[in-house]
């Protein structure tokens, strides 16, 4: 007798595909924001303005999220604050600046490693095309 083969695949490929509905959605309601307000404006409007947009379609999001820091066992509170996480799943480190650098994507990496996330967006919205603009981030556990 044959077994019909599952379709629903494994814990992973079902959460990739979850991750990848989020991401759309946060970069689609990102590029409406950027249509709406273009480039020139200070990071923490753009910050606002998302947390408003992705909290209207649905989502969980939490602003300003402290993130400690934990050496040799003492946690270090050092002022570190993730922009937005989206769903207690996805870090999102926004910028304004005239390009991103190696530092605006370690500072995302360590947010990364630091709270154990796997998946991470850095948006740049002073571009004229918010595609141009963001990076998407795998952090392999």
């Amino acid at each position: 007798m044959i077994k019909p083969q599952s379709r629903g695949g494994s814990h992973r490929e079902l959460r990739d595909m979850v991750n990848q509905n989020l991401t759309g959605k946060i970069i689609e309601r990102a590029i409406y924001l950027h249509r709406q307000l273009g480039p020139g404006l200070l990071e923490n409007a753009y910050k606002q303005c998302l947390l408003y947009e992705l909290t209207k379609s649905g989502l969980q999001v939490n602003s300003e999220v402290a993130m400690p820091l934990v050496y040799q066992d003492v946690k270090l509170e050092c002022g570190y604050r993730l922009d937005l996480v989206v769903e207690k799943q996805i870090v999102l480190e926004l910028k304004s600046v005239e390009t991103l650098n190696d530092v605006h994507l370690a500072q995302l990496l360590t947010y990364m490693k630091l709270g154990k996330f796997e998946l991470g967006l850095l948006m740049n919205f002073n571009v004229r095309v918010l595609k141009d603009g963001i990076r998407r981030v795998i952090l392999s556990q």
